[in-house]
């Protein structure tokens, strides 16, 4: 039984099925003669166009795999690119960045809140000055008062199991300033370094006084030159020697109680 009609078809992507459709469809057989499939035109509106509609439907209306294979292809390859030249040249700045964040979202929350500090002073010092912490600092410092004070150590208050940056962060932020400790076990030490980074961070940030330097030693300048950030805190702020006179102790520990019990009420 054959069935003949007449086609006329607009130049739209809604009638590109039927090119398809008589190619591959296998119940029906099709058969187009004057005109033939190849050579059927389509019209705009009501006039006829010069548009071969195989053409039409091919240029306008095909999806071409390849072509968008090729683009997503290209699009990840400049994308990935960028995140290794971005990772090599400022990836260093990319995780003190986010601490600086995170912390002055913490800080901005407890002020909203108006909580107070877990701590008086994060403490930051090398792990082979710790017998003076513990028989000079701490004596000096949390037993006296009141006001008493709540010192931050990490030997003793850091979070188990825990990420030790994120412990370190934890206690700057938790503490209403930051005491550092310094000496040449201090230069020496990597932790010691993050910690002075992240507290000369929260300083730039806060704009306060928020950080204390104390040396227990003489440290030549040829040692301090290296290191850029202490250098600098050097030239600018004013900070303690831990006097070799033991007459002198007394008003030392004066001196740093004082101002670690400034504000406490804040």
């Amino acid at each position: 039984m054959a069935t003949f009609m007449q086609l006329g078809l607009y130049c739209s992507c809604d009638n590109a099925w039927l090119v398809s459709w008589i190619r591959d469809n296998r119940k029906v057989e099709v058969d187009m003669s004057n005109p033939s499939m190849h050579d059927l035109q389509c019209f705009f509106g009501n006039e006829f166009d010069q548009l071969n509609f195989v053409s039409y439907a091919k240029e306008n209306c095909s999806f071409d795999l390849d072509f968008v294979f090729f683009a997503c292809s290209s699009v990840f390859l400049c994308i990935f690119i960028v995140v290794v030249l971005m990772y090599k040249f400022v990836g260093q700045y990319f995780k003190p960045f986010y601490h600086i964040a995170n912390g002055w979202f913490r800080e901005a929350l407890r002020m909203k809140e108006k909580q107070q500090y877990r701590y008086d002073a994060f403490v930051s010092y090398s792990g082979k000055d710790e017998h003076w912490v513990i028989e000079e600092l701490l004596p000096n410092l949390e037993q006296r008062g009141p006001p008493f004070l709540r010192l931050c150590l990490h030997s003793r208050d850091f979070q188990l199991g825990h990420d030790i940056v994120e412990n370190i962060t934890d206690s700057i932020y938790a503490s209403r300033r930051t005491l550092c400790l310094v000496s040449r076990n201090y230069l020496n030490s990597n932790w010691c370094s993050l910690e002075m980074q992240l507290a000369t961070y929260r300083l730039q940030v806060e704009h306060r006084d928020i950080l204390i330097l104390v040396f227990l030693e003489n440290i030549p300048s040829r040692l301090l030159s290296s290191h850029h950030r202490l250098a600098r805190l050097v030239k600018t702020r004013t900070y303690l020697d831990w006097p070799q006179e033991p007459e002198m102790h007394d008003a030392f520990w004066d001196r740093l109680w004082c101002k670690l019990s400034s504000n406490k009420a804040n």
